[in-house]
């Protein structure tokens, strides 16, 4: 390659982070103001309100005798699919938006064994349940002034912490369709 195309490359780059910086600099300082967090936290509810019934549905149409049902012994069998959903209702979707688990819920020590313990199909609806109100109160009343700028515990912005635990939320939606279809049980949403 000849010198000239190289400096032209080197100053189309040069011009690009020239032009870019402004906007870098601009996210970095302030990500977010009060009006957008609270546009973010509402549309990420309305989300999770969907995924919920679409949970629960699912959780009251498999029949309890298919509770402990698992594709393969490597895998999570359905009651414990539930239950981390529960966990993460419990703990992460709240610490998404600067909300906290329930008053003496360690996650490294309680999400575990709540898979584990909560196996019936009453118990996983009663966890479930409470599970869900929690969460969602941790949510509905969190400070959108208090949810600007960088979210500490993962160094990411609410919107993005909104994106990672949808994302994941909706991945264990997923997982839950494929188990109910395995055991015979069609989605009672889909037509």
């Amino acid at each position: 390659m000849s010198l000239s195309r190289q400096f032209s490359r080197l100053r189309v780059a040069v011009v690009a982070i020239a032009m870019l910086s402004p906007v870098i600099a601009a996210r970095a300082q302030d990500p977010f103001d009060a009006k957008s967090a609270g546009h973010v936290r509402d549309r990420y509810l309305a989300d999770m309100d969907t995924l919920h019934k679409k949970v629960l549905a699912l959780a009251n149409a498999i029949p309890a005798d298919k509770y402990s049902w698992r594709p393969t012994n490597d895998v999570r069998s359905v009651s414990e699919v539930f239950m981390h959903i529960a966990g993460e209702w419990y703990y992460f979707m709240p610490m998404a938006f600067a909300g906290k688990a329930p008053a003496g819920m360690v996650p490294k020590d309680s999400l575990p064994a709540l898979e584990k313990t909560r196996t019936t199909k009453a118990q996983v609806l009663a966890e479930l349940d409470k599970a869900w109100a929690h969460g969602r109160n941790e949510i509905a009343t969190a400070d959108v002034s208090k949810l600007t700028g960088t979210y500490k515990p993962w160094n990411i912005t609410i919107d993005d912490a909104a994106n990672v635990m949808g994302g994941d939320l909706h991945e264990h939606l997923g997982q839950l369709i494929v188990y109910a279809r395995s055991v015979g049980v069609k989605p009672p949403w889909s037509k």
